[in-house]
């Protein structure tokens, strides 16, 4: 089967004005993603059959709570803690199998994030001392470790999120008009700028590669000065000389200057069930 190219999505997002079209899309279809677990899928044996094996990380279990529908997630919680006792009991048993690829550490909100391409090929990075791999661990308490790293939601995006980028790199390769349209956009987060960079770097040669990375890089820049300016004047304006003058546009300056560093949100609403 051909590999879906999401063109039309990565247009969408280019057109939404967003700081990040990467981040738009991450939320995107993370929001999907709650919505479909707590959907009428719910009921479905697969898909709680897949989201006893990978459960949930902490961010997406916050998530789900105030996406609401208590009884959908009274039944994933069910079924899921059912599994879990299973792996605690076999475990004190002596009897745990080889953990399934649902098992294994998998890259999340919390985890670093491993290079493009290692992701690609579905190397999962993961950070910190508490997120130990199994060779490192290598005792009873792995399956307790391995199922903190799992996600149903952070699987699905990171199953996405490769495909995302590889559409960019094919519409820079094919579409003349696209780097152009990239260059009135307010351009990236520096973590997905960095991954499109590395896709760049992979993909083009010689004239075109010196011309698309110049082109993403002044794009950066022109909008890191533009951000630089806008939280500039958020802090001027609390100077008493300045109370009178127009915010311009720094208003909402501070979370949009964390989400070009860092991406994501921090200023969303709640995703509620509609």
């Amino acid at each position: 089967m051909k590999e879906k190219l999401y063109t039309i999505e990565v247009i969408d997002a280019l057109k939404a004005a967003d700081e990040c079209s990467c981040c738009y899309l991450e939320r995107k279809i993370e929001q999907e993603t709650i919505g479909f677990v707590l959907g009428a899928s719910y009921m479905e044996d697969d898909i709680r059959g897949a989201t006893d094996q990978a459960g949930f990380c902490r961010h997406h279990t916050k998530m789900m709570y105030d996406y609401g529908n208590s009884l959908g997630n009274a039944w994933i919680l069910k079924t899921r803690l059912e599994h879990m006792r299973r792996q605690l009991s076999a475990q004190a048993k002596g009897k745990m199998v080889a953990s399934s690829s649902a098992q294994e550490p998998m890259a999340g909100i919390y985890q670093e994030k491993p290079s493009l391409f290692s992701r690609l090929a579905g190397q999962k990075g993961v950070r910190g001392d508490r997120k130990k791999s199994a060779s490192e661990d290598g005792g009873k308490s792995y399956w307790m470790k391995a199922s903190e790293n799992t996600c149903y939601v952070c699987r699905k995006f990171e199953d996405t999120y490769g495909k995302i980028i590889r559409t960019f790199l094919h519409l820079l390769q094919t579409e003349p008009d696209f780097l152009q349209q990239l260059k009135r956009s307010k351009g990236f987060c520096l973590p997905h700028f960095s991954d499109l960079l590395s896709a760049c770097e992979e993909g083009f040669s010689g004239k075109n590669k010196e011309e698309v990375l110049l082109a993403l890089y002044a794009l950066m820049e022109e909008n890191l000065q533009r951000m630089q300016e806008d939280i500039d004047w958020f802090i001027d304006k609390f100077d008493y000389r300045n109370k009178d003058a127009d915010w311009k546009n720094s208003k909402d300056a501070v979370p949009r200057t964390m989400q070009k560093l860092v991406g994501g949100y921090p200023a969303d609403p709640v995703f509620r069930q509609k």
